[in-house]
């Protein structure tokens, strides 16, 4: 009889949510904000694996990819707004620490943040 082979169990933290009356000089900042995202994948544990960015309007969409999964921010400086996503596997990562630090670095005012539990049920 063979035995049964146990899998590891997926980890999956993802923290979301919207940023209002943030610091309008940083939103429009591609360079500011590729960093700001490099420093929050630090901050995360996580590692950092590429960063790409593009300026759309007077916004900028950053996509980091992290070898956990990836941190996003997409920004509209003409509403002092912007979205944040940010999405790891793996119990050594806090994607809520990079969030958070997202947060202090735009400046927002306020924000609403969610939290996913994304793991997996086997």
């Amino acid at each position: 009889m063979m035995g049964v082979v146990s899998l590891p169990r997926v980890i999956g933290k993802q923290v979301y949510g919207s940023l209002y009356e943030c610091d309008t000089t940083v939103l429009g900042e591609q360079k500011v904000l590729e960093q700001i995202v490099r420093k929050a994948a630090e901050e995360g544990n996580m590692t950092l694996l590429d960063v790409k960015a593009w300026k759309i309007g007077d916004g900028v969409s950053i996509v980091a990819i992290v070898l956990e999964s990836h941190i996003t921010i997409h920004t509209w400086p003409e509403y002092n707004f912007a979205t944040v996503d940010v999405y790891s596997c793996g119990s050594h990562t806090d994607p809520r620490k990079a969030f958070l630090y997202i947060v202090k670095e735009l400046k927002a005012r306020r924000y609403t943040m969610n939290e996913a539990d994304r793991s997996s049920e086997f």
